[in-house]
């Protein structure tokens, strides 16, 4: 069994016929058939059946089908990887986003058009979620890189992190509010405790910010009443600005149309994360944008 035999019948299933086939492979039909009715005596049993007006698998051939695909990808993997270890970077990078992440200071876009541009053969595909199921993408591989929230100063398990803001949690209300009207001229931060019984907009759960919250709440005895939620920052504050509550949020500087106090807490802080996968090398297409991110973060950091 060759493995040209094995990508010969791929495509022939792909195209469902001998002649797309040979024209996409560039071959005489004949010499296709010959390389195939081969491989079918090889394995003693047909892999294709020809009797209809289209070519389709047998049983047989639809049970070796993943098979021969896996026996291909793994041959073009290693291909891809060879290539990239002697300076032909190539392949695709998987990164994960929070949402609001294009929209922050450190300008990803612009890293990643810069990444582009040094390297056009490599192509990146984005995604944005929460930053538990990036984590729990980042463990199976599906995700190379990932900018995300996190709970602690410290990784998770499985991970490496290089933390690019690291800010304390804000309660942000309209200045009418109850709440910066009690401790905005007084204390000038909220205790935790103050929290409890008011309406408060958060980012998702799922999220390290919620986390957080939901976590020292516990820790102080009551669960925090949630009443929106939303994706990212700028529409948890646009949310407060019109009135439905207080805004638990990293203080990242002014927030306009709003009373912004710090939670008296030390432990309330907001935590996000340029984040990889702890064990196995990342592959050099992985690793050259792993550096320019964390260049970039680092250099955009408020």
């Amino acid at each position: 069994m060759e493995l040209r035999q094995l990508r010969y019948f791929v495509t022939v299933v792909e195209e469902a016929g001998f002649t797309r086939a040979a024209e996409r492979l560039h071959l005489a039909q004949p010499g296709l058939s010959a390389q195939i009715r081969q491989l079918e005596r090889e394995l003693g049993q047909p892999l294709l059946d020809r009797s209809g007006r289209s070519v389709r698998p047998t049983e047989v051939g639809e049970a070796v089908l993943p098979y021969a695909r896996a026996a291909l990808a793994a041959v073009d993997g290693v291909r891809q990887t060879v290539e990239e270890y002697t300076g032909l970077l190539r392949g695709r990078v998987a990164v994960g986003l929070i949402p609001g992440t294009l929209a922050h200071a450190f300008d990803v876009a612009g890293l990643l058009a810069d990444f582009h541009a040094a390297h056009p053969r490599v192509e990146v595909t984005l995604t944005e979620d929460t930053s538990d199921r990036m984590l729990a993408a980042l463990r199976r591989g599906e995700l190379d890189l990932a900018v995300l929230g996190v709970a602690e100063e410290e990784p998770p398990p499985g991970i490496d992190q290089h933390v690019v803001i690291d800010e304390p949690l804000v309660a942000a209300a309209v200045p009418g509010h109850a709440l910066p009207m009690e401790y905005g001229g007084v204390a000038e931060a909220v205790p935790l405790a103050a929290l409890r019984g008011h309406r408060l907009i958060s980012l998702p759960r799922g999220t390290g910010v919620r986390g957080v919250l939901e976590r020292l709440c516990a820790e102080a005895g009551f669960r925090p009443h949630v009443a929106f939620e939303a994706a990212a920052p700028d529409a948890v504050c646009r949310l407060a600005a019109r009135g439905l509550g207080v805004a638990v949020l990293p203080g990242l500087g002014p927030r306009p149309g709003l009373a912004t106090l710090p939670v008296a807490d030390p432990r309330a802080r907001g935590r996000v994360a340029l984040a990889w996968r702890a064990e196995g090398a990342l592959l050099p297409a992985a690793r050259a944008l792993l550096g320019i991110l964390r260049k970039g973060m680092a250099a955009g950091m408020p």
